[in-house]
């Protein structure tokens, strides 16, 4: 494992593997991207560090990092792309509120909490597992008929 010194802090590359993000988007959100330059999709992605440099001992390079998106999923209505988008506002001024003393603006500080609240109605991992399982006794019924 590379170890930096504290004072040092790598950059960061994006890899050019986007096949998670391309399997998340629906073909109209696609199209919109292509047909209206500028357009925004909001989405939560994971990161997965794949590669580094400038670690050696002596080694002139900066250190850098590279990342690749390794999971995504992209909101699929403006409800849903506007709690991911203050979500991320209050990760923001959290991330502000540890570190300056900036003002950042009135709302809720906690990032899980926006999350939990808006998503409250959607299917929990136990229920979506319960209607894979479902799913699949149904297609085996049929099949036996």
């Amino acid at each position: 494992m590379p170890k930096l010194s504290p004072a040092q802090a790598p950059e960061v590359k994006l890899d050019s593997a986007a096949g998670a993000v391309e399997a998340s988007l629906t073909r109209d959100q696609r199209r919109g991207l292509f047909e209206k330059p500028g357009s925004v999709i909001v989405a939560i992605v994971e990161l997965t560090s794949k590669s580094y440099t400038g670690h050696a001992e002596g080694e002139e390079k900066e250190p850098q990092v590279k990342v690749r998106v390794t999971g995504c999923e992209v909101a699929r209505s403006d409800a849903e792309a506007t709690t991911l988008l203050e979500a991320k506002r209050a990760m923001w001024r959290a991330r502000r509120m540890d570190g300056t003393l900036d003002e950042v603006g009135p709302g809720p500080r906690d990032a899980e909490q926006v999350i939990g609240d808006a998503f409250a109605t959607y299917p929990s991992e136990a229920e979506y597992t319960a209607h894979q399982r479902a799913q699949e006794q149904r297609r085996r019924d049929e099949y036996v008929r």
